[in-house]
């Protein structure tokens, strides 16, 4: 079985990286020579190279494991949908929600300009990571003193974005497990609170301050829930390389960002009743196994990721021939060395890839005590991931 899965993810690995190290040296000398020029055409420019590479993805999704996404939403939402900026707010269901978003983004026209508030590590990742920053995610570290600034300084850059664009924030702060279900139910139990039975309690303050800094320029909030029916097995990471589908339902209902209220203690009473809502809203589907509120609308997997993924392969394979015939690689025990090596290297980092995206292996949004006005202590997170 381990060998099956290499011979699967060793070539795929190969075409990702490879096509993604060209991609972000593009990235780095548009950085370099043309971002102080001009940051409009930079941020043009890049958005067509990060949607090079999320394209690989995205085809990964649509054509090599056949994961078939169904659109729950009303039919206005779904026309503007890629037409204006928007905040995104999603429960942290499975291990890929963060390529759902992308498939979602793609359908909608705006992958390339597909944002996110990410833990701080992510952008070490190599290639994934590297583009992610030249794409302007907002990085996040541990300390709420550091993350409000990061927050801050983030967004109002994007106030002269010269696209639509969607910055996705995960409120809950962590990946969904029933190990942490289990601490929410306890710490909702203890505080008063409503107890969840399908999300995670909403870790208010970065939503907080990206409504507060977003009012003035991003017309929407996104509140998508995600649900996986019964008769599917959950989608990973691992299960996409292997080519083995699975079932996704996405329930998209949009905000009017004006009519959010306006004090921040309202703003996070808001998002805290959202999640209740949602909760409940995952409840039903649990039931009726679809999100009968909305339309099912016709989403198609595109041709364009084909293209773009046989593209990359054919320039790729083409080059390789080209550079062994050129170098004469393995003809010789350090040729064949070496080319191991590079295979050993890949193979290392599509395991880092795929752990990464594990939810058992995320690491809990800490929950530090805060003061009521009685003195008592009551939860508020310490980072967002």
């Amino acid at each position: 079985m381990a060998i099956a899965a290499a011979a699967v993810i060793v070539p795929l690995g190969l075409l990702f990286f490879l096509s993604g190290l060209f991609v972000n040296l593009l990235q780095a000398i548009c950085f370099v020579l043309i971002r102080p020029v001009s940051k409009n055409i930079y941020r043009r420019i890049n958005r067509v190279l990060a949607e090079l590479l999320w394209l690989e993805l995205v085809w990964i999704i649509d054509w090599w494991a056949g994961v078939k996404i169904k659109v729950y939403t009303d039919p206005e939402t779904f026309h503007l949908m890629g037409k204006e900026h928007a905040l995104v707010i999603c429960n942290h269901k499975s291990d890929i929600d963060w390529l759902v978003g992308w498939v979602l983004a793609q359908r909608s026209g705006c992958l390339g300009s597909s944002l996110a508030v990410m833990k701080k590590s992510s952008k070490f990742l190599p290639v994934i990571g590297w583009s992610m920053w030249f794409s302007e995610y907002l990085f996040l570290e541990r300390s709420w003193a550091k993350d409000e600034s990061t927050i801050k300084s983030g967004i109002q850059r994007l106030k002269d974005y010269p696209q639509p664009f969607w910055l996705a924030l995960f409120v809950e702060g962590t990946r969904f497990t029933q190990a942490k279900l289990l601490a929410a139910q306890e710490y909702a139990a203890s505080t008063g609170l409503p107890v969840p039975r399908n999300v995670l309690i909403p870790r208010t303050k970065g939503f907080v301050s990206a409504v507060s800094h977003m009012r003035s320029f991003v017309p929407a909030v996104y509140d998508i829930t995600v649900a996986i029916p019964k008769s599917s097995p959950a989608p990973t990471m691992l299960r996409l390389f292997e080519g083995r589908p699975s079932v996704v339902h996405v329930h998209i209902k949009r905000h009017v960002m004006k009519d959010l209220p306006e004090t921040d203690d309202a703003v996070a009473q808001w998002c805290k009743e959202a999640f209740v809502a949602k909760d409940a809203l995952l409840d039903k589907h649990a039931v009726e196994q679809t999100f009968g509120d909305q339309e099912l609308q016709i989403t198609r997997r595109p041709l364009k990721s084909l293209l773009v993924v046989t593209s990359w392969a054919c320039l790729l394979v083409l080059g390789s021939l080209k550079f062994l015939y050129w170098s004469s690689l393995l003809s010789s025990w350090k040729g064949i060395a070496f080319s191991a090596l590079g295979l050993g290297i890949v193979t290392v980092l599509m395991q880092i890839l795929i752990r990464f995206s594990q939810s058992e292996h995320s690491t809990p949004a800490k929950v530090a005590p805060a003061k009521h006005n009685n003195g008592e202590a009551s939860g508020e997170p310490t980072k967002q991931q």
